[in-house]
């Protein structure tokens, strides 16, 4: 502070400007996280449930990315293309 008040304003800036980026990834990480753990129970539930056997493999993949965008909308406020 004593060699160059703008410098010390400079980097007291720089800072918080840095830990507020990691704030917003850290936030972000956790639902990103949990979303990616659950993934193989949410696939077998679905494909237990709500996948008829008669389908086709085109058809059960829409299902699935359906599905997949309704977690993502309820874990991370957007689809996957969002």
């Amino acid at each position: 502070m004593w060699i160059s008040p703008r410098f010390q304003l400079l980097l007291v800036k720089e800072y918080q400007r840095l830990k507020a980026d990691e704030q917003k990834h850290l936030a972000w990480s956790p639902n990103r996280e949990l979303s990616k753990i659950n993934y193989r129970i949410h696939t077998d539930a679905i494909k237990s449930k709500l996948i008829p056997a008669e389908v086709t493999r085109d058809q059960a993949a829409m299902k699935y990315a359906e599905e997949a965008d309704v977690l993502n909308v309820a874990m991370l406020g957007m689809t996957a293309k969002q």
